[in-house]
C-alpha cells in the first residue's frame, strides 16, 4: 500500500501534547513528536518501507506502529482512496488560502453531527441567549458595555436618524464609495448614524440579568463588537481616535491626532482610505461569546456578526445621504494600537467608512459594455 501525507494537515503543540490534525476528513491525535519526522517521509506516495529507507535511524517496528496511527488519524491517505481524492480536491480549491483558511473551515465544522441530544456544543443563535436549553455560564459575565471612564467624554446629540428613505431606493442606492467632497459631517449625523447602528435599541432578562439588542442580528445577543471611530472631518470634533459608549451615546477620546496618511497607512496603503471623513473599526470583545459558547465555531459568528453590522452601517449612512465604505483590508496590530486593543481578547475585524460622496466618482468603474461581457464567464458551460 502506498501513503502520502495529507495536504490538509496541521500539526501543533496543545497543552504539553504534540497533537496532528488533519481536516476535514481525519481525527485530531495526540502523538509522539517524532510522528513530524515520519510524516516527512511520506511528502510522495510512499511505501512503509520506502518511508524506512528514507529513516533509517527508526526501527522498522517504530515505523510501522506509528504509520498505522497515522493512518488511523487520517493524516496518511491511501494511494486511490476516496480520502486521498478528497485531499487532493481540496487543497485544488483552498490552495491559495492555505493552511490557515481550510483549517479553520474544516476544523469548526460539522460540531454538531455525531453527538447525542443536549451533548452538543450550543449554536450562538436567537436575539434572547441562544437556543432553548444552552446552558448559562457558570462564572460571572463579563461588562454588557465597554467603557473608558479616565477617557475625556464628548456626549453626542440625541437627535434619532432621519430615515424616512424608502428601503427600495435605500437598497439599490447603496454602493461602496471610493471618492469623497472633503466637506465634514456634522456631528448630528455622525451620532445618528452611531446611535442607529451601534446603540441599545431594548433591553432583555436573560434569567441571570439584561442583554440588549441592535438593530442587526447578533449571535445569542451577545453583543461583543464594540465601535471605535476615527475621526478626519467631523463638526464640532477635533481629529484623533474615540471609542463609541453605547450606553451613555458617548465619544470616549483615546488618543488624538488623525491624519489623511494614517488612514491610508492604517488601510494597507489604500489612496482611496486618506479621503472619508471618518472610520469606525468593528472590534471584538471575544468573552462575551466565548463565556456562552466556548466552541471555537464561535468564532465564525463573530466574523458574521461584524458583516450584519457592516451592512446595517452601510445602509443607514446610504439613507442619511453619506457614501460608505469598508474595508478587510488593514494593518491589524497598527489598528489594535491606535483603538487602544489588546489585539488577544480584543480585536479588530472589519473597518468602515464615510463622508459626503463626490458626484462624480473619479475611482468608479465605468459601465459593463459588449467588450466586458464577452471576456467574462457567466455561467458554466
Amino acid at each position: 500500500m502506498r501513503l502520502r501525507r495529507s495536504r490538509c494537515l496541521t500539526c501543533y503543540w496543545h497543552e504539553g501534547a504534540f497533537v496532528v490534525h488533519p481536516h476535514p476528513h481525519g481525527t485530531s491525535m495526540e502523538l509522539h513528536p517524532a510522528a513530524a519526522e515520519i510524516l516527512t517521509a511520506f511528502d510522495e506516495w510512499s511505501t512503509p518501507d520506502e518511508a524506512a529507507g528514507r529513516l533509517g535511524h527508526l526501527t522498522p517496528d517504530t515505523i510501522e506502529e506509528a504509520v498505522a496511527a497515522l493512518v488511523d488519524a487520517g493524516a496518511l491517505l491511501a494511494q486511490g482512496s476516496t480520502a486521498a481524492r478528497r485531499d487532493e480536491l481540496i487543497a485544488g480549491q483552498w490552495g491559495a488560502w492555505m493552511p490557515e483558511a481550510s483549517f479553520f473551515h474544516y476544523a469548526t465544522s460539522d460540531v454538531y453531527d455525531g453527538h447525542p441530544a443536549g451533548d452538543a456544543p450550543a449554536p450562538p443563535d436567537g436575539e434572547a441567549g441562544g437556543p432553548a436549553g444552552a446552558e448559562a455560564p457558570a462564572g460571572p459575565l463579563p461588562p454588557l458595555f465597554t467603557s473608558h471612564p479616565a477617557a475625556p467624554r464628548v456626549l453626542l446629540p440625541r437627535r434619532p436618524a432621519e430615515l424616512r428613505t424608502p428601503l427600495g431606493e435605500v437598497l439599490y442606492e447603496r454602493r461602496t464609495h471610493r471618492d469623497f467632497t472633503g466637506a465634514p459631517v456634522s456631528l448630528d449625523t455622525l451620532a445618528a448614524l452611531l446611535a442607529a447602528v451601534f446603540g441599545p435599541v431594548d433591553f432583555i432578562d436573560c434569567g441571570r440579568g439584561a442583554l440588549y439588542r441592535r438593530t442587526s442580528p447578533q449571535g445569542g445577543s451577545r453583543q461583543e463588537i464594540d465601535a471605535y471611530v476615527g475621526v478626519l472631518g467631523v463638526s464640532g470634533l477635533s481629529p484623533g481616535w474615540y471609542h463609541y459608549n453605547g450606553l451613555l451615546h458617548a465619544l470616549e477620546l483615546l488618543s488624538e491626532g488623525f491624519t489623511p496618511q494614517d488612514a491610508a497607512h492604517l488601510c494597507a496603503d489604500q489612496s482611496w482610505a486618506a479621503r472619508p471623513a471618518f472610520f469606525v473599526v468593528l472590534a471584538a470583545r471575544l468573552e462575551r461569546m466565548s463565556v456562552k459558547y466556548p466552541t471555537p465555531r464561535a468564532y465564525r459568528v463573530c466574523l458574521l456578526d461584524a458583516g450584519h453590522l457592516g451592512q446595517t452601517f452601510a445602509l443607514t449612512a446610504t439613507a442619511l445621504g453619506l457614501g460608505p465604505a469598508q474595508t478587510g483590508a488593514f494593518r491589524d496590530s497598527a489598528v489594535a494600537g491606535r483603538c487602544g486593543l489588546d489585539n488577544t481578547g480584543h480585536t479588530p475585524l472589519y473597518v468602515l467608512a464615510a463622508g459626503h460622496p463626490e458626484p462624480e466618482a473619479r475611482d468608479a468603474p465605468p459601465p459593463a459594455g459588449v467588450a466586458a461581457f464577452e471576456a467574462t464567464t457567466l455561467v458554466a458551460p
